[in-house]
């Protein structure tokens, strides 16, 4: 097992370093000079110039680069050329935003997404299995901005249950903060519950067809009790690594359910920076998102092997 998780951790620090390098170079390729920007357009070039001094713009690409790695390593992510705040402080504001939306709609999306699977496994080809899979084409089919604006209709403006946007602070209590997340998490959780889901069912339906199966039911097991006891926990592996991508992505890739619902998360932020022409606060927030990722992808990794000791043995 330490075998196992010393060549996952290898591979994790190779792809960091890749993926650090990648975003550096794509988003200084992008057209645009931030002191242009900020200064505007009618700016002296003398100005722009002390202005550029000042930001750090005027080093080499790979000054930069090492000045900026290394800054991370030691926590210090530079400060935005916008609002002249440290990157870090903004994105740990945002963070409380997003981290807890995240694993919000995760949660829901798997609590939707288990029974739904299971049960559509254990009667397959019934009115159940087929009334479950319609549903989930359906949240496939259907994009999360648009349940966005549905459940805003429907709770907010019609019923007033939620507020329609806006996050109030964990310092109102935690009820008051996860009332406000909860449309944006149902918004969120419904289309990976979907996939997640088929994803179950799917995987079930493999693994009841397998000869342990057989044998089990041989032995005297119900079918239930043959699926629950041996079927399951077999069919864990692919469906871990879908949830494992739906963090990422539901953690990463919010950006248009924090715009519906104005929420100030770290996807708000992006697309703030991303407009203002705040390079350092580009970079490091979406190589913090990058860093997420990998490291969701080795907690699932790390999965795996407890969940399948046969990938203990191979390593």
């Amino acid at each position: 097992m330490l075998r196992y998780s010393l060549k996952r951790l290898l591979s994790l620090a190779i792809s960091l370093i890749i993926a650090s390098l990648v975003i550096f170079l794509v988003i200084e390729v992008a057209p645009g000079d931030p002191a242009s920007f900020m200064l505007g357009m009618n700016a002296q070039e003398d100005t722009l110039n002390a202005l550029r001094e000042e930001l750090g713009l005027n080093q080499s690409k790979l000054e930069r680069y090492l000045s900026w790695t290394f800054g991370m390593l030691q926590g210090d992510f530079g400060t935005s050329y916008t609002y002249r705040t440290p990157v870090a402080q903004m994105v740990a504001d945002r963070l409380w935003v997003s981290l807890p939306l995240a694993l919000y709609a995760l949660a829901l999306s798997t609590l939707i997404a288990f029974p739904a699977g299971i049960y559509a496994a254990s009667r397959r080809g019934a009115p159940g299995d087929v009334a479950v899979m319609g549903a989930t084409q359906l949240g496939v089919a259907i994009p999360n901005f648009w349940f966005a604006m549905i459940l805003v209709l429907v709770f907010a403006i019609n019923l007033r249950w939620f507020s329609a946007g806006g996050f109030p602070g964990w310092d109102e209590g935690l009820f008051t903060g996860l009332k406000a997340l909860t449309l944006p998490a149902i918004a969120l959780a419904l289309p990976q519950a979907a996939i997640l889901a088929r994803v179950m069912r799917s995987s079930l339906l493999d693994i009841l067809n397998e000869d342990f199966i057989r044998t089990a039911r041989a032995k005297g097991l119900s079918r239930r009790q043959a699926l629950w006891r041996h079927a399951l926990r077999n069919a864990l592996i692919p469906v871990l690594t879908i949830i494992g991508l739906q963090f990422s992505f539901l953690l990463a890739g919010s950006i248009i359910i924090e715009q519906v619902f104005y929420l100030p998360g770290l996807g708000r932020l992006v697309f703030q920076s991303i407009s203002q022409r705040d390079l350092i606060v580009v970079e490091s927030v979406v190589m913090l998102l990058v860093f997420a990722v990998i490291m969701v992808n080795f907690i699932v990794d790390l999965a795996y092997a407890f969940v399948d000791p046969r990938l203990r043995s191979r390593s």
